[in-house]
């Protein structure tokens, strides 16, 4: 595992700039679980995520060793020069705290990050002083650009997560909370693999006895798949919401650590990704990405058995969620919970009519939040249209009252969702 000691220097390094922010005690989701959950909110961070973290950590190690040279002949101060910028690939979050760091240290930096990666991650990236090179479909394509341009302009690559020092910054996380409250489980997002080594090596080495819990997605499982059989299997293709874990290939470096240090490896899939999300910001008023929700999505899904009252700390990773794809989990998060409503009614084309459906919602106590009318499709009698109504409903119970009292009326309806 990563020696205490360099965690312990990474976290002096960080006093600066880390926001101290305590475990937080989630009620509702304990006394679903009958256990105690304490959230560690990394979402909260200035950068959004946890990455700030580790990329500052070695960012501020290479200008120590650079500075610790200067007296030094010059073969030696070859090897360990103050760089002259720095480069890395990331969906974004690692992004940020490279730029962040390049701009506390007066670096210029290059981002390379997928297509796909959302706006916000992009922008943000982008105000921290840092150039943005899209390309690829995936982390691993956009590894390869970053890879091709250090190389053409000497810069100084940051990977994400196979990197001592970069995990020695994600392992103050583990410190932090060890300090904080003693833990039987700690769950952990996986990706490449850099932030649960690090929170590993800090418990293994101070609290042995906590078993360390990783998180896969689904449809990124090339980690779980080579933890299950203890050797590297990587992924022909990477598809989930959790972006910032969509790693498809594995690394030595942090499996390595993760085969030493990690007690199991659960996954999760798209939708429960999502339905944690939209627990987390109704019930914790926490806004968490999907990578950050995968821990919460083990839990209310029942994936890891649970003693009874067990202490259990989930890592929130980060809070960096695209605001359409936050609209589309609510609006889908809804309709699935049965407080959105959506059907096509048939009516006859006449005044009134529609005032006296919309006269039954209202004695449901059911709101209207949208109508569109169709008097031309070519399935309608002359006289008749078609009316889409979406209604705010109060659940399955309130649903089925709606429905049996369009029955009762004699309306004709179905439900488009």
């Amino acid at each position: 595992m990563l020696a205490l000691e360099d965690i312990m220097r990474a976290k002096l390094r960080l006093e600066p700039i880390i926001e101290h922010i305590p475990l937080s005690y989630a009620p509702k989701l304990s006394k679903i679980l009958d256990a105690h959950i304490y959230l560690k909110k990394e979402n909260l961070q200035r950068t959004g995520a946890f990455k700030i973290r580790g990329a500052f950590n070695k960012i501020a190690l290479m200008q120590e060793r650079a500075n610790n040279q200067t007296q030094k002949p010059p073969q030696d101060n070859a090897k360990n020069h103050a760089p002259t910028g720095v480069i890395a690939a990331s969906a974004g979050n690692h992004a940020q705290g490279v730029a962040y760091a390049a701009q506390y240290f007066a670096l210029p930096a290059i981002i390379t990050m997928p297509e796909s990666t959302p706006l916000l991650k992009v922008q943000a990236t982008k105000e921290l002083g840092a150039e943005v090179v899209l390309s690829g479909d995936n982390y691993d394509e956009s590894y390869a650009k970053a890879c091709e341009i250090a190389k053409k302009r000497g810069l100084e690559f940051i990977h994400p997560f196979a990197d001592e020092a970069v995990m020695a910054g994600q392992g103050t996380i583990g410190l932090e909370m060890i300090a904080e409250q003693e833990l039987d489980f700690v769950l952990v997002p996986i990706g490449g693999g850099g932030l649960i080594s690090g929170i590993a090596s800090a418990y293994r080495a101070l609290s042995p006895r906590t078993k360390i819990i990783g998180i896969t997605a689904k449809g990124a499982p090339a980690m779980r798949e080579s933890f299950a059989s203890g050797k590297i299997k990587n992924a022909a293709s990477v598809r989930t919401i959790a972006d910032g874990i969509a790693v498809r290939d594995v690394n030595p470096l942090p499996f390595s650590y993760i085969q030493e240090g990690v007690d199991e490896i659960l996954q999760v899939d798209d939708e429960e990704i999502a339905s944690a999300i939209l627990y987390l910001l109704e019930n914790q008023k926490l806004i968490v990405e999907g990578a950050g929700a995968v821990g919460v999505a083990a839990l209310l899904h029942k994936k890891l058995t649970l003693p009874k009252s067990a202490r259990v700390g989930v890592v929130l990773s980060g809070g960096n969620i695209d605001v359409t794809m936050l609209n589309l989990i609510i609006q889908k998060g809804l309709v699935k919970t049965m407080r959105k409503f959506q059907f096509q009614v048939l009516l006859v084309d006449k005044p009134g009519a529609l005032q006296t459906l919309s006269d039954l919602f209202v004695k449901a106590g059911a709101n209207i939040v949208q109508i569109d009318y169709d008097r031309t499709s070519t399935n309608l009698a002359y006289g008749d249209a078609y009316v889409i109504i979406s209604l705010e409903t109060k659940g399955a119970e309130h649903k089925q009252s709606i429905c049996q009292s369009l029955l009762d009326h004699g309306y004709d309806f179905k439900e488009i969702f």
